[in-house]
């Protein structure tokens, strides 16, 4: 007997499908499938369709990896008011310590500047928009706010092939008003969380010992690419955040992938 059911079997592997007999292991309700025992009447998987299977399988239950900076200590250093004369020698910094940071462009300057505008793009950091002349936003009328953001967006999308996807309006001054113009061209707003003063200081020495009073982790730091103390200052403060596990990263990344809406403020005020 045992002989002829060896030979049934065989006879159904033979067609191309394989028969189990259910067992404590595999015995599922009626109408089931038991997980990894083809059905009745479909072909029997191969070696190399169920190492797929398995690859697919373990796939699908890998835990998606967390963004770079819930895994590391992230700061953004932004730069404001370039490109100009000394924003290589920034570049050569940042490139010679592995970082990134984001560059809030005037639209004027990249006209004038529109290799070391992709220059800047080209080594992993990231623009966003400072508007043309840098003029006060709030005290502008609406139609002059536009212009200002639109031209310098028209711009840099005509030099880099991209347009900035935020922007930061002059000296941090933004209202209600403001706010809805930015909402409407889909830009958010982005301030920081400390600011060196750098423009005032004029010294390398207090920008330095100001940027590193400031570092915290998901900082946001307002630094001046125009201003030659801050570009001197920039190597023994980048080495000293090193040494305390810093990251150097475009506020983009420091998001983690959130995705923030026009005309919203980032950090929000009081951060």
């Amino acid at each position: 007997m045992w002989r002829k059911i060896r030979l049934v079997l065989a006879g159904a592997c033979a067609a191309g499908a394989c028969v189990v007999p259910a067992t404590a292991e595999t015995a599922v309700s009626p109408g089931k499938t038991a997980v990894g025992t083809p059905a009745l009447g479909t072909p029997a998987l191969g070696t190399s369709a169920l190492r797929a299977a398995s690859v697919s399988t373990t796939a699908a239950g890998v835990t998606a990896k967390k963004p770079y900076c819930a895994r590391y200590k992230c700061i953004a250093l932004t730069f404001d008011d370039g490109p100009w004369p000394y924003t290589p020698a920034l570049l050569d910094t940042l490139k010679k310590h592995k970082a990134k940071a984001t560059f809030f462009v005037l639209g004027r300057k990249v006209a004038n500047r529109p290799e070391l505008t992709r220059r800047i793009v080209k080594e992993g950091h990231e623009i966003g928009n400072h508007t043309w002349n840098h003029p006060v936003l709030t005290t502008l009328p609406d139609q002059e706010i536009r212009s200002e953001i639109t031209t310098t967006s028209d711009i840099v999308y005509r030099t880099i092939g991209k347009a900035p996807t935020m922007m930061r309006p002059p000296s941090g001054a933004t209202d209600e008003r403001v706010g809805q113009i930015m909402a409407e061209l889909g830009l958010p707003q982005i301030l920081w969380t400390g600011s060196t003063l750098d423009w005032q200081a004029r010294n390398t020495k207090v920008i330095a010992k100001r940027t590193l009073a400031m570092a915290k982790r998901n900082a946001v730091i307002l630094l001046h690419d125009i201003v030659p103390e801050t570009v001197k200052a920039m190597p023994g403060v980048l080495t000293a955040l090193e040494k305390q596990h810093y990251r150097f990263v475009t506020v983009t990344t420091l998001l983690r992938g959130r995705e923030l809406k026009g005309g919203e403020i980032y950090p929000p005020r009081g951060r």
